[in-house]
């Protein structure tokens, strides 16, 4: 296997295990889009981001909606506001080429050096999104009818797609992708984390979070269980705060840090009464 296939090796603020980094590097050097699943808050799109930053590329970032269609991504035709030139007399308006307006897919084939194109959350999206992009993303590149023109990748992106695997996706679309779960970070991996968003941190402390951290996502019956994320959060607000921390765990001072749902500080409520 040949030096270029291992090019990333994750950035100081993203930790990643070996599993990721290899697969990371292979989809990159087979060309394949790269399909990340994995609980919200477990780096997904830090991912993109970091693979973006430590390859010096450009991120394009095409955020899914649930009615967002695969049209968008690669171009638009704005035949209102052509009418509306038409009308008023407006120059160019015979040119259709002026209301053509390229979708993030389109700005990615475009582009004059190869960037890091991140399709973001897929799964909002309805059923039929993944099968629409299918001939886009295999053969890097789509026609628009408007013009009679084909656009071509000049630098084929690298391509990350997360998804919360909140639905499944179509067979025939995971086969043109390489795959990868991200597991939840386990205790000692969670600490590397920390400490490469906050180098100065007290050994002391990063015991404490994770301790309180994990017993809260494990002991707790939670409508939403804390990322890696809010834990970041927590540390800042914990820091930020003055307060003592070492009674984390029976505490859990600033635990709105931790937990977004009425229902989940409720349970957390009730289990300190439980313990007086």
């Amino acid at each position: 296997m040949s030096e270029q296939v291992y090019q990333f090796k994750g950035t100081d603020n993203y930790v990643i295990d070996d599993d990721l980094m290899l697969t990371v590097n292979i989809a990159v050097g087979m060309k394949k889009p790269l399909l990340v699943k994995g609980e919200p808050g477990t780096g997904k799109t830090a991912l993109a981001e970091a693979i973006a930053a430590a390859l010096g590329k450009k991120l394009i970032i095409w955020s899914i909606k649930s009615t967002t269609k695969a049209q968008d991504g690669l171009y638009q035709y704005d035949v209102v506001r052509r009418l509306y030139d038409s009308e008023l007399g407006n120059e160019g308006v015979d040119d259709v080429k002026n209301y053509i307006k390229l979708g993030k897919i389109g700005e990615a084939f475009t582009s004059d050096e190869q960037c890091v194109l991140l399709i973001d959350e897929i799964d909002k999206a309805d059923l039929e999104f993944p099968n629409d992009l299918l001939w886009e993303l295999d053969r890097m590149e789509f026609y628009i009818p408007e013009t009679d023109e084909t656009i071509k990748a000049k630098n084929p992106p690298i391509v990350v797609i997360t998804s919360n695997a909140e639905k499944e996706l179509p067979d025939a679309f995971l086969r043109r992708c390489a795959f990868h779960f991200i597991e939840f970070p386990n205790k000692e991996l969670m600490a590397e984390i920390i400490r490469a968003h906050y180098p100065d941190i007290e050994e002391e402390l990063v015991e404490q979070v994770i301790d309180a951290f994990f017993h809260v996502r494990e002991y707790f019956e939670l409508k939403k269980k804390p990322s890696t994320s809010e834990l970041l959060d927590w540390i800042s607000a914990l820091k930020l705060s003055g307060l003592p921390t070492d009674r984390l765990r029976q505490d859990l001072p600033l635990i709105g840090f931790l937990l977004k749902k009425d229902e989940d500080l409720e349970t957390a409520k009730n289990s300190f009464r439980g313990l007086r």
